[in-house]
């Protein structure tokens, strides 16, 4: 059952992101944030309040705490410049801030590509309903993807609410570099979830985080984590990488080693197999691989697990999303690319005590392109990064076109009565 909810890009919702200039001098003369700066220290009082009046009321309305923004912004050039804060009004700080700043409307393009799973706050639902996390691959201007975030209630049999948007979007700030050589970043103490947005902080990640596959991660130790492998793209080379966090407010990104990781499209199971650590992948474009690992963050090479079968998946299949376990084994989404570079959701039933057999799987799509849901930024293309037992049905977002999202419930008795 296809439910009526589309999620669409949107240009107006946007944030303030660092806008950087090269601080380097050329040719023995300042530097063009140092000039920058010189400029606003030459206008007097007056003059700053005028100015930094007009940026306000062109921008302040339209984000959240701007300018605690400014102010913050001030003091990373401060830093890199070597400014003495004693000389600059706390105008003249918001003013510099300001012209290092610069607004992004981060979904403008295209929406896409969504993964889903349960809440870490499941408290005051009704019997049934479960509370959940939705991540999103939103795109905006250099085409440069990044990670959102919405919030909502599954309710009981086959009904979904998204919560509000809030009014103004965040970014999500704070990189720390860890040992491990990842990052750690922060959502904003105030800010909700579905406001906040993840963007590339790395130079690895520079044109784009794409594609997060989230799961609800159960360890043997009876913790529970939520991770997601995802692609990091510098424009010219592509690495995964895996997001952790326990409470989605503190997130750690670290890069994953190995084969496998110079791959894309990697879901995690979401516990251990046999003892090993488990993601299918696909490592050669075209099939399927089951890798194993001792180590979260180092993966080798696989084992192939599929290969094309039908004609809705011969030019190449790949996972769509971290594998649902269900007491007849690990139900995996598949994709599939068939003629005129046509994708489709299928599915496949992996043993449960041993996932690199394959007990069935379907012969014909679950989902594919047809009408209107044909046209958008890519046409012909349905996909999703996971979906989400809730009870007897299997909930899955999908990408329309990478232009929208829809969402779907699925039977799950049904789906696996149409598996061959």
């Amino acid at each position: 059952m296809h439910w009526p909810l589309r999620l669409q890009a949107d240009a107006s919702r946007v944030v303030v992101r660092p806008f950087h200039i090269p601080i380097d001098s050329k040719g023995g003369k300042p530097s063009r944030p140092r000039r920058i700066v010189n400029g606003v220290m030459a206008l007097n009082e007056e003059e700053a309040e005028r100015e930094l009046a007009t940026v306000l009321r062109d921008f302040e309305a339209r984000h959240w705490q701007t300018r605690a923004v400014f102010n913050t912004r001030y003091r990373q050039i401060a830093d890199a410049l070597g400014l003495d804060d004693g000389v600059f009004s706390d105008t003249k700080q918001q003013l510099v801030g300001a012209f290092f700043c610069h607004e992004y409307s981060y979904a403008a393009a295209a929406i896409m590509n969504p993964s889903i799973v349960r809440h870490p706050d499941q408290s005051g639902l009704s019997p049934g309903s479960s509370r959940i996390v939705m991540s999103l691959r939103t795109v905006g201007e250099g085409h440069i993807s990044s990670i959102a975030f919405r919030e909502g209630i599954l309710s009981k049999g086959s009904f979904f609410e998204l919560a509000p948007e809030p009014p103004f979007a965040t970014a999500a700030d704070s990189a720390v570099e860890l040992e491990n050589g990842g990052i750690e970043v922060h959502r904003h103490r105030d800010s909700t979830l579905s406001g906040t947005v993840i963007f590339p902080m790395t130079s690895a990640q520079s044109k784009g985080l794409e594609d997060l596959r989230l799961v609800e991660f159960h360890h043997d130790d009876g913790s529970v984590e939520w991770l997601g492998t995802y692609t990091a793209y510098n424009g010219e080379s592509i690495r995964s990488e895996l997001i952790r966090t326990r409470d989605f407010r503190t997130f750690e990104m670290v890069p994953l080693g190995g084969p496998a990781a110079r791959n894309k499209g990697m879901a995690l199971f979401p516990r251990k197999v046999n003892g090993w650590y488990v993601m299918v992948g696909r490592q050669d474009g075209e099939n399927l691989f089951l890798i194993r690992s001792r180590k979260l963050t180092q993966w080798g090479d696989g084992e192939l697990l599929m290969a094309p079968r039908y004609p809705w998946e011969m030019v190449q299949i790949g996972n769509c999303g971290s594998p649902v376990e269900l007491d007849e084994g690990w139900l995996l989404l598949t994709h599939g690319v068939g003629a005129m570079r046509k994708y489709s959701v299928g599915a496949v039933l992996l043993d449960k005590k041993d996932p690199s057999r394959i007990l069935k799987r379907t012969s014909e799509p679950l989902i594919a392109a047809a009408a209107e849901d044909r046209e958008g930024y890519v046409p012909n293309v349905v996909y999703t990064c996971g979906a989400l037992r809730h009870g007897d049905l299997l909930f899955m977002p999908y990408g329309i076109a990478d232009s929208a999202v829809g969402f779907a419930f699925v039977p799950i008795p049904e789906l696996l009565a149409r598996m061959v």
